[in-house]
């Protein structure tokens, strides 16, 4: 009766349904969407499955070439061999951290080879059977590397904080050396291990200790949770260098 004797009233009804409808119509919606989740998160499960499955298997393919073909990967740094390989098993939670990696001396690789990914330097290889190397994690008490603050910065020696998965400590900085935030450490290449110009993090801070050098922390890009493909790197020199360190 009110919607029927007065225009006002008629439109005030008419607006008011269509505000119920809409509501009603979007809170089935939702409940409908929400029900077809399930579905739709197995498939997208799904593809992304065969999406990993295919990579691995394309990884796999050119490990295997590269490895039969014995290639060299070229790099800016000469007189290197890289070997692609994957991980077996890693540890992660105690203060002397280990890789297994699965390539051995059938492979090429000798001990005091390097660990590299694309993300920086994680280890080196401390013995070798057939088909595998005990690899000593860059995450252990005993472990450090040769680093430099910027391309062509100061070096000293990076070893892990003892705490963060991804920190560290540069060391040996002189204290008149400009030392900012977002300053990335590389690898120096001084030692024979690992090529020089690996990006391994950035500065976070730093201080001076005993008055007279930094000790600079450093967020390291790799993240060992998630490692899974590494590198093998050789320096073809290495036995040379080592050997006319040892006529000193």
């Amino acid at each position: 009766m009110l919607r029927n004797n007065a225009p006002l009233q008629e439109a005030w009804f008419a607006k008011g349904g269509q505000n119920v409808m809409n509501t009603v119509w979007g809170w089935s919606q939702g409940v409908s969407d929400y029900f077809s989740l399930k579905g739709q998160n197995d498939s997208l499960a799904l593809e992304n499955l065969n999406l990993r499955t295919r990579v691995a298997s394309l990884e796999n393919y050119i490990s295997d070439s590269l490895l039969s073909a014995r290639i060299c990967i070229p790099s800016e740094s000469t007189g290197f061999t890289y070997i692609p390989a994957t991980i077996n098993k890693i540890s992660n939670n105690t203060q002397h951290n280990y890789i297994i990696v699965s390539k051995g001396w059938k492979h090429g690789v000798c001990k005091g080879d390097g660990i590299i990914t694309g993300q920086g330097a994680i280890g080196v290889v401390d013995a070798v059977s057939e088909n595998f190397c005990f690899v000593r994690s860059f995450k252990n008490h005993g472990m450090s590397i040769s680093a430099r603050l910027g391309r062509k910065g100061v070096s000293g020696p990076l070893r892990w904080d003892g705490i963060h998965s991804n920190g560290a400590l540069l060391s040996e900085i002189p204290h008149h050396i400009c030392v900012s935030p977002g300053d990335t450490v590389y690898t120096s290449g001084f030692s024979s291990i690992f090529p020089a110009d690996i990006p391994l993090g950035v500065v976070k801070d730093s201080r001076i200790v005993n008055g007279s050098t930094y000790e600079v922390k450093v967020r390291m890009f790799e993240d060992f949770g998630a490692l899974r493909y590494v590198t093998v790197v050789r320096n073809n020199d290495k036995d040379e260098i080592n050997a006319l360190e040892g006529t000193r």
